[in-house]
């Protein structure tokens, strides 16, 4: 077994116009202060990280690596959530999801998604050279419009969709594949992979593709429902980075896991800062150890009730204090009679 690397946090709902929130510099320094000891870059954001820079210089990496060392800071992964959502859309959204683009691409889907999968494929490149190992994304949507239909679906579009979803992140995929990078998607509502059977689905599609993994996150699938403990014994072996972030779920006689289009805090179903949700933290860093998961665990922050100053100054300890430093012998040892195959055999009577 080996120990969960943390606290580390995702920066991107921190990012503001104001100091300290507004540089890469301050904000690492107040990140650091609280406690992190990684940092999640968005790489949507230009004060952050320059993706395709990073992606083409050895020394730009180099620099950006060394100046977060300096304040005792690592980078977790690079994210890439809604660069990835622009892959595949569903014609819906299109001009929401014209403002995750640049200017020169909006209006033009193809464009877009041309624009976007480039994007990712300088990601595989940049984490290769900062020596990451795997990146967060969204998969995208096409058939999620149609999740609860009336009237019913034409027959096969859901298995059009996810050949679709799949033939447009292939080439991205073997990119990746390319770099030593994982993928690993969110699964997310929203996107067309948000539980454990449309990753399979998708997974399938790509033939088993190796690179196609999960950042694990179960403050989604506590608004669906959904076990996310057992969750971890199924999929641990695709689970490639942890957002640790906390929800609940209390569902009265007027509405349940849709919500009747409520504001956050109005809703059955809502985001809470670490400790404030249902989340069984105590299981999940239980399993991740049990299973081997190495990599970070991310503080992402989405809670419509209390500050983000205040999340992000009580998230630090609050993972710190789940982290497990995994035993390197049995309990037992002390009992143990160091005994070998005859010894074996005698005590079985053979």
């Amino acid at each position: 077994m080996k120990t969960i690397k943390g606290p580390g946090i995702f920066l991107a709902q921190f990012l503001g116009d104001e100091a300290p929130f507004n540089s890469l510099d301050t904000i690492a320094d107040y990140m650091a202060g609280l406690g992190y000891k990684g940092l999640q870059l968005p790489t949507w954001d230009p004060r952050v990280i320059d993706v395709k820079q990073a992606a083409e210089s050895q020394t730009y990496a180099d620099e950006l690596k060394g100046k977060l060392a300096d304040k005792g800071l690592e980078i977790t992964e690079l994210a890439s959530h809604i660069i990835g959502q622009l892959v595949a859309s569903h014609p819906v959204y299109d001009e929401m999801y014209d403002g995750f683009a640049v200017p020169e691409v909006r209006n033009n889907p193809k464009a877009r998604a041309e624009w976007a999968t480039q994007h990712l494929k300088y990601v595989a490149q940049a984490s290769r050279r900062l020596g990451l190992k795997a990146s967060a994304t969204f998969s995208g949507a096409l058939a999620w419009p149609f999740l609860y239909p009336w009237p019913q679906r034409p027959a096969g579009l859901v298995e059009t969709a996810f050949k679709e979803l799949a033939t447009r992140w292939k080439p991205i995929l073997d990119v990746y594949d390319e770099n030593g990078v994982d993928v690993a998607y969110e699964l997310h509502p929203g996107e067309d992979l948000f539980d454990g059977t449309t990753f399979e689905m998708f997974v399938d599609y790509l033939d088993g593709h190796t690179r196609a993994n999960i950042n694990y996150d179960p403050s989604h699938f506590v608004l669906q429902q959904l076990d996310y403990l057992q969750f971890i014994d199924l999929y641990h072996d695709r689970i490639k980075a942890f957002h640790v972030k906390d929800a609940e779920f209390n569902p009265s006689g007027k509405q349940g896991v849709y919500s009747g289009f409520a504001g956050w805090a109005d809703r059955a179903g809502r985001f809470r800062s670490l400790g404030d949700g249902q989340v069984d933290f105590g299981g999940i860093f239980s399993k991740l150890s049990q299973y081997d998961y190495d990599s970070w665990a991310v503080l992402e922050w989405e809670c419509c009730i209390k500050s983000p100053v205040q999340g992000a100054a009580e998230g630090a300890p609050f993972i710190e204090s789940h982290i497990i430093e995994v035993t390197t012998k049995a309990f037992d040892d002390f009992a143990g009679t160091g005994a070998d195959e005859a010894f074996n055999r005698k005590v079985l009577g053979l």
